[in-house]
């Protein structure tokens, strides 16, 4: 039975998110080939982690391109408060999934392939309501000033005592918290562990979302995200976002410390918007 049309989509937007689906699925599943890999080697060796990193990061950033060729609907708040409840409803019944032996790794590969996929198309949603550039400023300040203030005095230092005990020696069911964290492979590591939370990806994905509407290359390899999604460098594409988050990465895993990744998102992205537009001497309009 068809869905009724008030919660459908396009024809385009069902191709765009069946290949996004399936592209993360497929990326989820890589995982297991990067442990596999990453089991054998050691982590004392220099820069490896930080090569493991990039290199999951960096084909994490081509799953964005499908989101940028998404076309803009008018659409009710019932429209998204529906799909939202679905995916969030998915999220909870794939983690409830519990499975032993060889097929373990697979399924943890894809709920990280899931969880981006969701952060994805909630960050593509978000920045569809952003209707001047500036308007990014108080969201940077008040994402930074949030993630900051739970990283303080919040739930969040909290949480990522939890996860590490956990991780080190894993007893029981693990922390509820474990559901919304995006887990790759490192060196040395026997299964994928927690890296970086599904939030900080709905902004990687929210700001390449208003580069690209806005007209601002944030491409480091050459064309802007549209521009890359059409053309013939489909494999070129590295956001600022991305390499923000990689550094915020790199950063915690080098120190042993817990870094709070969306004031470091917040901070580069506004200084390319900055320059960008001293560059191009035009309105924020």
């Amino acid at each position: 039975m068809a869905l009724p049309k008030y919660i459908t989509f396009n024809k385009h937007n069902q191709q765009m998110i069946t290949v996004l689906f399936f592209c993360h699925l497929i990326w989820g599943l890589a995982l297991v080939a990067f442990c596999s890999v990453g089991q054998r080697m050691s982590p004392e060796i220099p820069w490896l982690t930080a090569i493991f990193l990039a290199l999951q990061l960096y084909s994490a950033a081509q799953l964005l391109l499908p989101a940028l060729l998404l076309e803009q609907e008018k659409r009710s708040r019932g429209f998204y408060f529906f799909w939202f409840s679905i995916m969030v409803l998915t999220l909870l019944l794939i983690n409830k999934i519990s499975i032993v032996g060889i097929w373990q790794l697979p399924l943890v590969g894809v709920k990280s392939g899931l969880l981006l996929f969701t952060g994805t198309l909630i960050g593509t949603v978000l920045a569809r309501f952003v209707n001047k550039l500036w308007e990014v400023i108080p969201i940077c300040i008040a994402m930074a000033l949030a993630d900051l203030f739970s990283w303080w005095l919040g739930p969040t230092a909290n949480f990522a005592k939890e996860i590490e005990q956990y991780y080190l020696a894993p007893v029981g069911s693990p922390p509820l918290i474990d559901i919304v964290l995006v887990k790759l492979a490192l060196p040395n590591a026997t299964s994928l562990v927690p890296v970086f939370g599904i939030s900080d990806w709905i902004m990687v994905a929210f700001f390449v979302n208003v580069s690209q509407h806005y007209a601002i290359n944030d491409n480091l390899l050459g064309l802007s995200g549209a521009g890359s999604a059409t053309g013939t460098l489909r494999s070129r594409y590295l956001p600022v976002a991305v390499v923000a988050l990689f550094t915020a990465v790199i950063l915690a895993q080098s120190s042993g410390l817990f870094i709070p990744v969306l004031p470091l998102i917040a901070t580069m992205m506004l200084l390319w918007y900055a320059v960008h537009q001293l560059r191009s001497g035009q309105s924020t309009d």
